[in-house]
């Protein structure tokens, strides 16, 4: 039995890991800031604020573990590479893996990007992408260093139950009430796509297995364009979907967001393709990924089963109206 630590263990990834972990037989703690779980008393609980390593040094409590989970990324403040190490050193003593949940978005535009290509540097823009890079970096430095046993992984767009984030289900809101989708210019910016129970299981193996040590992994599925990712959930839902290009220029005039509302394409789903070969998590770690329409099938079982809000759609219908398509 591993006596295993996950950093952040109730949302879209933590909850699907945790549930591995347990099936497996680990004694599992959980670390985050508010209180509650929702695997009851299968796990300990412990409550810090992970942007603090003292803190966290103190909630834990001098206890060791043999496998870490690090999963959090504080998207209000930010993570920084020195909060990630300072957690990293907090657990040190005596462990045997600590996977690292990075992203794609550690690569430049463009791609099609292998493990081993440069990473973004820190004065990128995009500050996810950049505290991610950093601190895949820094950990990297602390295993040559000293021999500290990491893996990183970067998952490209993340789906699943218990998505936080407004992707699947903002257009399963409007596919089922029969509401177009209003497309950004030709809907051809692709994508890629990881579930989360996917990441959950490179996670188990990377940490498990001798060939993940001092390795990162792409987790990534085939590219898709933007309006067959909106086909694909009509099809999951049986519905069908009707999509409507308005010129992206537009959108962003009409004060259409990226992050928050008025969302105009789900939450950051509009973005210049990041693309990434997923070979190395096969070849090392024998991972197939589920198939995607598998895997929004479950995904849907679970959205059906929330109270889900009439979504706003006041914005939408102004701009399909002025694009002459309402």
């Amino acid at each position: 039995m591993k006596r295993t630590l996950v950093i952040g263990g109730t949302s879209l990834i933590g909850r699907p890991l945790v549930e591995a972990l347990l099936a497996r037989g680990d004694d599992v703690t959980v670390l985050h800031r508010s209180p509650g779980t929702p695997f009851g008393g299968r796990v300990t609980e412990a409550r810090a604020d992970r942007n603090d390593p003292e803190a966290v040094r103190e909630a834990l409590g001098g206890r060791s573990f043999d496998l870490v989970f690090d999963n959090v990324y504080d998207w209000e403040r930010g993570t920084t590479a020195e909060q990630i190490t300072g957690t990293a050193q907090v657990v040190a003593e005596g462990l045997q893996r600590y996977v690292f949940t990075s992203s794609v978005a550690v690569y430049p535009e463009g791609g099609v990007y292998h493990e081993d290509a440069e990473l973004v540097p820190a004065s990128d823009p995009n500050r996810y992408g950049a505290q991610k890079a950093e601190s895949e970096r820094a950990l990297f430095r602390l295993a040559r260093a000293s021999g500290f046993p990491v893996s990183t992984l970067r998952p490209a767009f993340v789906y699943g139950p218990h998505n936080p984030f407004e992707r699947e289900a903002f257009f399963w809101d409007r596919l089922l009430a029969g509401r177009p989708i209003i497309l950004p210019d030709d809907g051809s910016r692709t994508m890629q796509w990881v579930s989360a129970s996917d990441v959950a299981r490179a996670a188990v193996l990377a940490a498990t297995r001798d060939s993940g040590v001092n390795q990162a992994f792409n987790l990534a599925g085939e590219p898709i364009t933007q309006a067959e990712y909106v086909r694909l959930l009509a099809r999951v839902a049986g519905v069908e979907a009707r999509l409507v290009p308005v010129p992206r220029a537009a959108l962003q005039a009409a004060g259409g967001d990226l992050f928050g509302p008025p969302l105009y394409f789900g939450v950051f789903l509009d973005i210049p393709p990041i693309t990434v070969s997923g070979e190395r998590v096969r070849e090392l770690l024998g991972l197939e990924l589920t198939p995607m329409e598998e895997g929004l099938r479950e995904t849907l079982e679970w959205y059906r089963s929330q109270q889900r809000p009439e979504p706003s759609v006041a914005w939408e219908d102004e701009v399909l109206a002025s694009a002459g398509r309402g």
